[in-house]
């Protein structure tokens, strides 16, 4: 039965992906071949946001169809997550439902589903596992085989390593145990080497003060150190169910201070000392930088602009992630207390009902489909023309027009997504990475893309124009009919030849 509610919700929380076509919003950006260029390996010029998360995914749509390929990553992440949770309750049918409920549908899988993050959703469905192998390590002194492939899973990206790494340090380190910790860190180490290592070679780019007071935790109905207890407080307020802009927040902020008050002496209990104590202080470290980005932004900007790397803090709700083992099983706990605190066999059954139905029925729009209705797309005949078209003639670097980063075409629903057009066409190509909330412009870190925005800004003449972008490596433009025009104004005319001019695109190669 909990494997049967784990694939029930998932599906609720996945209905558009039922039918084929690709799932298109925000950050998630699916085409049907990723190609293995520089930039997916994470040694362009881009600062390397997607590694290696694009390069296994770039080689595994070799073997299994994008389409396929996603759905497995999205499914699988919600079923990995709720196989951990039931790794760290006890035996029953009353903790093991709740506990996948409770892992699954909440508002920080919600929110980070609507926004397209399934790395950091994967390394989230690790993290109770982790916990759990942790714990094991920590008894027994040996590595348990499993942390490997968790690891794996775990490390698709920074934010999802760190956390990863983070847990099973937490729970399994041992003083006196040389080996056994340097192997877990090892471990970690090893399978973060992708990003480390790509990191590090960025690392001159990789500091910006920017932008830290737009992407803090947020709240919704409820004040931002109040949401961020339920799991929720995403910056974009535009992936938030609406359930939680109500009172229905303030239901089940209740629900989850009420389950841990009353299930703490009984969690306390089950759990030994080094356990309880590595579980608190994950959920410390994870609820502090969290809250620590709502509450003093511009420090941590501050820390962003001078420390490479540090703007890994910058979506500070991200660390929630590391709160999943102590929420899940202190509020499993808090469930078992007051079902096994009614007498009557008939009140008993309701509770567990309530228990395992409320937080549903609290937040009944969870999911991708309040952000995308409908059902996945197929990418317009168009593009596919048009790859053609630029592949049979030698290919190149492409310039992707007008020049910020993100769509919201009509074919894709009117849901905004980050440009995949570029991925799409399957040759190097530059596009924005200035990144627009609010009517703000956070600059991005890219000295490609920064020439190429000084050449177009410039006030020159199409052929002064065309020679400067040829000067950058720009051998094709391919500017989206169907785009709003970027917040510096429309595309400026430049000289070319234009080899293709549709309802969608316009193609031009530059002299």
């Amino acid at each position: 039965m909990p494997w049967a509610a784990a694939a029930a919700l998932s599906v609720l929380l996945l209905l558009p992906a039922l039918r084929p076509g690709y799932l298109l919003v925000y950050d998630m950006v699916w085409v049907p071949h990723l190609a293995l260029d520089r930039d997916v390996l994470g040694w362009g010029s881009a600062l390397p946001r997607a590694v290696p998360s694009d390069a296994v995914v770039a080689v595994l749509d070799n073997v299994v169809p994008a389409m396929l390929l996603q759905r497995i990553a999205l499914f699988g992440a919600l079923l990995l997550a709720a196989g951990g949770a039931l790794r760290l309750v006890s035996r029953g049918l009353v903790p093991r439902l709740v506990a996948v409920v409770l892992v699954v549908w909440n508002p920080f899988v919600s929110e980070r589903l609507a926004i397209g993050h399934w790395p950091l959703l994967l390394g989230y469905a690790a993290v109770p596992w982790l916990a759990d192998a942790g714990r094991q390590t920590h008894g027994s002194g040996r590595v348990p085989w499993r942390v490997y492939p968790l690891l794996v899973v775990g490390s698709l990206s920074a934010n999802a390593a760190i956390v990863s790494v983070a847990t099973l340090l937490a729970t399994g380190w041992r003083r006196g145990r040389l080996r056994t910790n340097l192997l877990m860190a090892g471990a970690g180490v090893l399978f973060s080497l992708p990003w480390i290592v790509t990191g590090l070679r960025h690392a001159s780019a990789a500091t910006s003060a920017s932008g830290y007071d737009l992407f803090a935790a947020h709240g919704d109905e409820l004040p931002a150190p109040l949401s961020l207890l339920t799991l929720g407080g995403i910056w974009n307020r535009q992936v938030v169910p609406g359930s939680l802009l109500g009172v229905t927040a303030w239901l089940l902020l209740l629900l989850v201070v009420g389950l841990a008050v009353l299930g703490w002496r009984r969690w306390r209990a089950s759990v030994g000392r080094r356990q309880a104590v590595a579980l608190v202080v994950l959920w410390v470290a994870g609820y502090a930088i969290a809250l620590l980005s709502w509450l003093v932004p511009s420090w941590l900007g501050w820390i962003g602009g001078h420390v490479p790397g540090a703007g890994l803090l910058r979506d500070g709700s991200r660390s929630l992630a590391l709160c999943v083992p102590l929420f899940v099983s202190l509020l499993v706990a808090g469930v078992v207390e007051a079902v096994e605190g009614a007498r009557a066999a008939g009140a008993k059954a309701v509770l567990t009902g309530v228990a395992v139905l409320l937080p549903v029925a609290l937040l009944p729009d969870a999911g991708i489909q309040h952000v995308q209705p409908t059902t996945g797309v197929e990418y317009p005949q168009e593009w596919a023309d048009v790859r053609a078209l630029i592949g049979d003639d030698g290919g190149g670097t492409v310039l992707l027009l007008p020049y910020s980063a993100y769509r919201a075409p009509a074919w894709n629903g009117g849901v905004p997504v980050l440009d995949p057009l570029g991925r799409y066409l399957e040759q190097p190509y530059v596009a924005s990475d200035d990144l627009i909330v609010d009517d703000a412009v956070i600059a991005g870190e890219d000295p490609h893309a920064a020439d190429v925005r000084a050449a177009l800004t410039a006030g020159l003449g199409p052929d002064e124009l065309a020679r400067r972008l040829a000067a950058l490596g720009i051998r094709w433009v391919v500017t989206e009919k169907d785009a709003p025009v970027d917040a510096y104004g429309p595309a400026p005319l430049l000289a070319g030849t234009v080899l293709h001019d549709g309802n969608l695109l316009e193609v031009a190669r530059m002299p």
